[in-house]
């Protein structure tokens, strides 16, 4: 199956090793990640959802970290997950 990574980026230190945690454990569950901590800096808030938007939609699930509703891009991720019927994982 292949899944997005949603969680708390902005104003978190640790996002990198969080997402990176997940991603092997996702992984060594046999499902290929969309991880959205490995964009580059340099974009605003508004084009990185477009670019996680489009991530979501050539996956099946989203996969949500403990922190995602810290979070209002995480936020906006779970709706659009909803909407557009992909898999939630917690």
């Amino acid at each position: 199956m292949k899944v997005y990574i949603a969680g708390k980026i902005t104003g978190n230190p640790n996002y990198k090793r969080q997402f990176a945690k997940a991603e092997r454990e996702l992984k060594t569950q046999g499902h290929t990640t969309m991880n959205p901590a490995v964009l580059p800096d340099g974009f605003e808030h508004h084009e990185y959802m477009k670019i996680c938007f489009s991530m979501i939609d050539i996956c099946d699930s989203v996969f949500f970290l403990s922190n995602w509703n810290d979070s209002i891009g995480a936020q906006m991720e779970h709706i659009y997950a909803r909407a557009t019927g992909k898999g939630l994982l917690f």
